[in-house]
Order: structure tokens, then sequence, then C-alpha cells
């Protein structure tokens, strides 16, 4: 049972932000901090920096959390909490819940970032009293979490959820993972990066509106710079947005003939700077989607934002202190 004074720590680890807050059993947030991931540092920097802000958080609101939930960029084993790989953090086998345990006095408990975040949009946000949902988000990266009759879907070595590994070009390019054609090889935030800069490289005449707004540096060039340019008539901007929404649209079709879900939730760095792709990925998920999957759907855009894996988290945590199984809340039927 929860009860209504219990608060936990949630942690979101990225590969450039760190996000800890204080979170409270209605899933609000009391207390927040951010800080850059300083990645080259290593992994005993950063969990140092984490073990430093929690511990600040704790004297500042005098408040004594009963636990800690951590989503992390990668993949992990939630029994010992290591973090067995982490590309964008580049771990390898890093005992995080060990050493954040010990350093805290507190229980901690690990999952991977994106599913903390689909935690969050399933108990509090978009995805609340629905029982089959699936979330997607886009940033530099593309994850997601799948929730199927009421459960999230962990997979049999705990890696459910890589959405943006699923082909959907054959002869696309390559990706991060080593393969081909991946959702996030092509609509990801590092791949439209990549795209726009290898465009303004190749052809500067062309680039120029977002090699002007990078101050003239190919590699200043990001997202945020791509949207602009395609916003004010650019005519290469554009084609690399509409590039990476076709993917998306693939994707999301795929994800709905597989699931059947609900409600498609769409989140991220890439979306909230791109709204129209909620539109978009609605319209053409229920253009080409199977009638029967497509009917029922609901196409949403996230509505916890950034706080959602924090949230997600520490309610995780919060569930799991208290011996209940969080894969089962109350709210897990339509």
């Amino acid at each position: 049972m929860i009860y209504e004074d219990t608060l936990t720590v949630g942690v979101d680890l990225g590969g450039t932000k760190i996000e800890v807050a204080l979170v409270d059993a209605t899933g609000s947030v009391l207390m927040r901090r951010r800080l850059a991931t300083r990645v080259g540092e290593g992994p005993v920097v950063i969990q140092s920096e984490i073990i430093e802000t929690v511990m600040d958080l704790r004297n500042r609101s005098g408040a004594k959390p009963a636990a800690l939930g951590i989503g992390v960029a990668g993949q992990v084993d939630p029994v010992t909490g290591t973090v067995h790989f982490a590309n964008n953090l580049g771990w390898r086998e890093v005992p995080i819940g060990r050493v954040l345990g010990d350093a805290l006095g507190m229980p901690v408990f690990v999952t991977n970032d994106v599913r903390a975040a689909t935690w969050g949009e399933w108990l509090y946000g978009a995805g609340r009293g629905c029982g089959d949902i699936v979330c997607l988000f886009v940033g530099t990266g593309i994850g997601g979490g799948i929730v199927s009759g009421g459960r999230m879907l962990a997979g049999c070595s705990n890696t459910a959820g890589e959405l943006g590994h699923i082909t959907v070009d054959l002869n696309g390019p390559r990706c991060n993972c080593g393969n081909r054609g991946c959702m996030e090889a092509l609509a990801g935030g590092w791949a439209i990066a990549r795209r726009a800069r290898e465009s303004v490289e190749n052809d500067p005449v062309a680039g120029a509106s977002m090699l002007r707004k990078a101050g003239g540096h190919t590699e200043g060039i990001n997202t945020r710079i791509v949207s602009e340019a395609a916003a004010e008539g650019d005519p290469v901007a554009a084609g690399i947005l509409e590039t990476a929404a076709r993917a998306l649209a693939a994707g999301a079709v795929g994800l709905v003939n597989a699931f059947n879900p609900g409600r498609l939730i769409l989140g991220g760095g890439v979306i909230e700077g791109l709204p129209w792709l909620v539109d978009r990925i609605d319209e053409e998920v229920h253009r080409r989607a199977l009638a029967v999957a497509g009917a029922p759907l609901q196409v949403l855009p996230s509505q916890l934002g950034n706080d959602a894996g924090v949230i997600g988290a520490a309610i995780m945590a919060m569930r799991l202190l208290a011996g209940e199984d969080p894969e089962e809340p109350e709210n897990r039927r339509q």
C-alpha cells in the first residue's frame, strides 16, 4: 500500500542532462534540480554529482525520502542495479544502484530511462486509465515503452522498448547500434543533425540558412536549427524533416499493427520542438495501419514532458518499496 505522506526521489539520467526530483505519492514534483551530464568524466563523477544533488534536495526540503528510483539511458539489470551498457554515457557494467544506495542509505531501484518515462505517462499523464499503450519518445535517440493488457513489457532480458531500432528502411543509413535503416538513424535528433551537417558540407550554398544560424560552423547545426530553417522555407531543412516524419510514421504503423494499443503517446525533445509531427503521425497511422487496429486508437502528445522520467522512476520506487507490483496499477484497464 502507498501512504499519502510517502516521498521518493526520481532521477532521469541521460546523455546530456540529469534531472533529480523529490516526488510525492500523487506524482507531484515538490522540488527539482537539473544538471549537465559530464559524460567525459566517467561514471564516478556522474554518480558523485547525483549523490550530492540528492543530499542537497534532502537538506533544503527537510524531507526524508524513503527510496530512490533512477532511469538510465541504457540496458540495465533491475535486480542488481547494474548498468550493463549505456552507449550515450560510454558505460559498461556500472553498479550504480549499489553505489547510490550505499552513499545515500536508502533503497535504490534502477530501470531504463524511457521505461521510467512510460511509467510516468501511464500512471499520471496521457496514458492514465488505459491498459494498452505504446509510448514513443523521440529525442537525441528514440526509445519507448509498451503496456499490454495492463502490464509493462520487459522482455526476457529486460530490453523491451528499444523501439528506435525497428528497421524502417532496409537500405537506410547506418545506426549507432551497427544496423542500417533504424527509425532512430532517420528520425533521432542525432540523425537529423548528422544529415543536415552532411547536406551543408556537400552544398554550402543550398545549406546557407542552416550554416548561418550555426554561426558558420557545421558542427553547430542541431535539430532546433533545422526546424527553424524549415519554418523559414529552407527546402533542404524541410526535406530532412520530411524524411524523419516518414520514418516515424512507418515505425508507428508497425507498432500499432503489432501491439494494438488504445493510445500511442509521443514525447521527447524532437516531438516537443516539432509538435506538428503528432498530427502527421496520427494521420499516417489511421490511413495505413490495419483498420481494426487503428479504429480505436488515439495518438496523443506526452502530458508530462520532461517530468515523465523523474515521476515514473520515483513512483516505480515507491511501489516496489511498498511490496507492490508496479506493473499492475489501480487504473490498469480502460
